[in-house]
């Protein structure tokens, strides 16, 4: 039997079928049942729990752990939400004392300092080393599923707006099908002491790439386009991110753009996932097309 938190989402959706592909049992951590009645359906033990003192009970009794926090693009100052969810997972395992543990943090969750949104895998990783627990650290690098977002202003415009620049800078895309399935392989390992794995995509992709596999799949010309860093404030608040909200993010793309948060850390196990850009992206649009 394996924990997983997040099973209802794409990363701990993925570590759990995997497993499941693999004749293991699953107990998914959920706070809401009703939306994982089709997990259920597949066999998986459903345990409610929080962020709370029930994720203990949770990670009793299993083989190993899969852990995460919720992304949250809006943070309040100082990561409260965060801090506190990353303490109750703490807490939840150094209870339980599961024999291995699996932990997605982020591409830059080594570094201290200029991380903007990737602050919170740092505070991950800073409070879940070193615990006597056989971990795993899944430094990702940005979702590929992320480019769902652009795909409405693609189809209108023909351009796709980038932040990531300039446009042929090439940076660590992967897709969460991959970070799920070579999670649920760390989970199926034996080692000691901590681990710390950059996953990435085949290759690395610019968002001039990103242009070209949306052209493929929308079957239409579609250009890259760098959004002057001037107007980001103004660009995300049209597109619903609050001005006095999206510091940490804009913080966070300053750094990937200048090379600040990137992979090649010391004593780190490079991965690649198996899924290309041009495949993910006409993935993504079917998706779009059909919301």
């Amino acid at each position: 039997m394996f924990a997983v938190m997040g099973i209802t989402g794409n990363v701990g959706g993925a570590v759990a079928n995997a497993l499941l592909q693999q004749g293991k049992q699953v107990r998914g951590i959920v706070r809401d049942e009703s939306k994982a009645q089709a997990w259920k359906a597949k066999g998986v033990e459903l345990v409610l729990a929080d962020y709370d003192q029930r994720l203990a009970a949770a990670f009793a009794g299993v083989a190993g752990v899969f852990c995460m926090i919720p992304p949250n693009v809006v943070p309040d100052p100082g990561f409260p939400d965060s801090v506190a969810r990353i303490a109750a997972i703490k807490e939840a395992v150094l209870a339980a004392r599961p024999p291995r543990a699996v932990f997605l943090s982020s591409i830059g969750g080594e570094k201290t300092s200029g991380l903007g949104l990737v602050t919170t895998a740092q505070l991950l990783e800073q409070a879940l080393r070193s615990t006597g627990i056989p971990s795993a650290f899944l430094r990702a690098g940005s979702f590929m599923e992320n480019i769902l977002h652009s795909i409405p202003a693609v189809r209108a415009t023909g351009k796709y707006f980038a932040l990531y620049q300039p446009l042929d800078h090439p940076l660590p895309l992967v897709a969460t099908e991959d970070v799920g399935r070579i999670g649920a392989e760390v989970l199926l390992q034996s080692w000691q002491g901590d681990r710390f794995l950059e996953i990435s995509g085949p290759a690395y992709y610019s968002s001039n790439d990103v242009a070209a596999a949306l052209e493929k799949a929308l079957e239409r010309p579609v250009a890259a386009l760098a959004v002057p860093r001037n107007t980001w404030v103004d660009t995300l608040a049209q597109n619903g991110m609050p001005a006095d909200r999206s510091g940490a993010y804009i913080e966070m793309i300053d750094s990937m753009n200048s090379g600040w948060i990137g992979f090649g850390a010391p004593g780190t196990e490079r991965v690649k996932g198996t899924t290309d850009l041009t495949s993910a992206v006409a993935s993504l649009t079917r998706r779009a097309s059909q919301a």
